[in-house]
């Protein structure tokens, strides 16, 4: 991931327990089984992201500098996963940058992206691709650029997660994962001659919108301008929700985005037997496209 200028200063060299707050987080992230995941506080220097158990980083208020403390026990493999995939999205886009949750695959001269919620199969799609001779840019935290009239598509770290039965179904059995991180059974794959990474921005060709996976068929279902702007808001990271100026500015690029691209609601059945049908389905109708709306 392009990371202009930010700095991070990770104090793990002196990890603590987490002190409490004299106030209630202005936002809070929550899995989707509830369980508390990140909360959002105001710091004199900027706003505070905590994982409950696992680390605190401080994000000055523009977003320049990062500093972390861990927890005690948590592995620094953790606390550099976090910032690489968590914190340092929130920091891009506090600089105006837009980030999504979303990954990222190269196909031909283009790239393209699938974007939903955790568990929707974007890590699964990068890796099968990635498996199929089609370069993964990004596993989350997907940042776009505007260039020329279209939107590139930035690479991050070369990594990885997947779960159990993705791993099993997709990746060779000699392929070592990475080490294992404190609050997830995923395990994390470093990109290699059998999972393959694109290290160079490609413009982007569309994004696909996971849908929930209860359809019995695969649907490929062009969006509207305005559906596709509540779309990019919805998957958008962004680390002040009540900054209205950010806020403000964040729709415009957006509205914008959804303006210049073609985006599409992809739904399918969540079984690996079906997967090669989708990559071929998925390729053939991302080939035909027009990179600008």
């Amino acid at each position: 991931m392009k990371r202009p200028d930010i700095v991070v200063k990770l104090t793990n060299d002196v990890p603590r327990v987490q002190p409490a707050f004299a106030t209630e987080p202005f936002h809070r992230w929550d899995l989707p089984d509830g369980t508390p995941w990140a909360r959002f506080y105001r710091t004199p220097a900027g706003c505070l992201v905590r994982f409950p158990d696992l680390a605190d980083f401080e994000v000055s208020a523009d977003g320049q500098d990062v500093s972390c403390v861990r927890v005690p026990g948590v592995s620094d493999a953790t606390t550099e996963h976090l910032y690489l995939h968590q914190v340092l999205p929130l920091a891009l886009s506090k600089r105006g940058q837009l980030v999504f949750h979303g990954s990222a695959v190269e196909i031909k001269d283009g790239a393209i992206a699938f974007i939903g919620e955790s568990g929707r199969g974007k890590s699964t799609l990068a890796a099968a691709f990635a498996t199929n001779g089609h370069r993964f840019l990004t596993d989350d935290g997907l940042v776009l650029e505007p260039a020329d009239g279209i939107y590139q598509a930035l690479p991050s770290h070369p990594s990885l997660r997947l779960w159990e039965d993705s791993h099993e179904k997709l990746l060779e059995s000699g392929i070592e994962p990475a080490p294992a991180l404190d609050y997830t059974s995923k395990a994390r794959f470093l990109a290699g001659t059998a999972l393959t990474h694109c290290d160079a921005p490609r413009p982007l060709r569309t994004a696909y919108f996971l849908g929930d996976g209860t359809t019995p068929e695969m649907t490929v279902r062009r969006l509207t301008a305005a559906e596709t702007v509540i779309a990019w808001a919805k998957h958008s990271f962004l680390l002040d929700v009540e900054d209205r100026a950010l806020i403000g500015a964040h729709f415009d690029r957006i509205a914008i985005l959804s303006n210049t691209l073609l985006c599409y609601e992809l739904n399918y059945p969540r079984r690996f037997d079906e997967l090669d049908r989708l990559l071929e389905t998925v390729m053939a109708h991302a080939t035909n496209l027009s990179v600008l709306r």
